[in-house]
This record gives C-alpha cells, structure tokens and sequence, in this order.
C-alpha cells in the first residue's frame, strides 16, 4: 500500500468516526426525548412500576435498543479520535481511547435491564401469584436495577477520565485547537465530577449531567473529526 493509498484509508477511518459521534450523539438525545414524551416518569410506588411493564415493554426495547447503538457509535468515535491523535502525542492519546472504550463497553453492558425484567414482569403477571409473593418480585427487580446501574456507573467514572486524556492529546495537535482541547477537557472535568457524585449518593439524580457532558463531546468532536476527513 503506498502513501496515497494509506492517506485515503485514514480518512475513510476518520470519515466514519466523525459521523459516528454525530449520529450516535443524536441517537442519545432522541433516547431522553422518548422515554420523557412517550414513556414518562416510573410511579413512585415499586410495585406500580413492575405492574405497568409489560404496556411499555417495547417501549422499552426501543430506548434500550437505540441507546446501545448510539454507545457503540461512540466507540468508533473514539477510535476516529486515537488515529487523529497517535502521531503527535501518543500516550494520552491511547490511555485516553483505551479507558474511553472501556468505559463505553461498561455502559453497553448496562444497557438492556428489561432482558433481565421481563421474566420477573410474567411472574409477577402470573395467575395465581400472591400480593406477598409480588412484593418479593418487586424487592428482585429494584435488585436488578442494582446490578445494571453497577457498570452503569462505572462507566459515567471511566469514560470522563479518558475523554480528559485524549483533550490533552489535543493541545499537542495542530488539527485541534486549543478551543477544542479546552472544550474535551471541560466537558471531561464536568463528567467526572458528576460521576463521582453519583457514586456517592446513588439515589441522586445527578448522573444526567455526566450523560448529556458526554453527548456534548460526542457531537462536538465528531463533527470536528468528520471535518478533519475532508481536509486530510
């Protein structure tokens, strides 16, 4: 392969990654818009929330299923991003897309809790099965909402920390000003400390901010590097 050859291929690569980051971050938005217009807030009583199930259940499986998609499209992002930034400064550059990739892999794995509710949804749903019975379940779904925010969480923490990495990489790169360097690692900051707030008080509703800091730099330098495709 010569030069010319591998220069079409790194803006290929940067081409997808940008578009990538575009649509997975419209993806993420069109996720808040849905479950606040369409699917609405949970009722404040547990068993409430496990009785209404099944009249959402697709509901469901539509924001989850777009939601992992728009995570998976962020990891393209992020690879987009190490390719831009290999050259000039290398160990950010990976360390940051290394936890960046992590940290996305963590959230998608939190991504599909109503795999796990449903089963409990038919048997609370169940003929036959007692009010004592369906308070268990209830207690077992609030559990399991406990095993998926687990990676959830971990996610908000670790994506941050690489996304602060790869805006130091930038301030080393002649494609990226400082304004985006700065932008990477503002957004990055703000993540991360709403992350760790989450953590410490999960009942805290705090973790939104992490979420749409994240959507912001996913779009921000999306565009940028599907414009850094055309000028390559």
């Amino acid at each position: 392969m010569n030069q010319s050859q591998m220069l079409e291929q790194e803006k290929s690569v940067l081409r997808w990654g940008g578009l990538a980051g575009i649509l997975g971050s419209v993806f993420f938005i069109l996720v808040m818009v849905f479950v606040a217009v369409v699917i609405g807030s949970d009722p404040f009583d547990l068993a409430e929330v496990v009785a209404r199930f099944p009249n959402i259940h697709m509901l469901r499986v539509i924001e989850n299923g777009v939601y992992l998609v728009g995570l998976l499209l962020e990891i393209l992002l992020v690879l987009a991003l190490f390719l831009a930034l290999r050259k000039v400064n290398l160990a950010p550059a990976l360390f940051g897309s290394a936890l960046g990739i992590v940290g996305l892999v963590s959230m998608a794995i939190s991504a599909t809790p109503h795999v796990a509710h449903y089963p409990l949804s038919e048997l609370f749903h169940a003929t036959g099965t007692t009010p004592e019975a369906q308070e268990a379940i209830a207690l077992m779904w609030q559990a399991t909402w406990g095993v998926f925010n687990a990676p959830l969480f971990v996610g908000f923490f670790v994506v941050p920390t690489g996304l602060i990495l790869l805006g130091v990489a930038m301030f080393s790169s002649p494609d990226f000003s400082k304004g985006y360097s700065w932008v990477s690692l503002v957004l990055g900051v703000i993540a991360f400390i709403a992350a760790i707030l989450q953590m410490i008080d999960p009942a805290a509703d705090i973790g939104a901010l992490s979420y749409i800091a994240l959507i912001l730099f996913y779009f921000v330098l999306g565009i940028k590097i599907y414009r850094l495709s055309k000028a390559a």
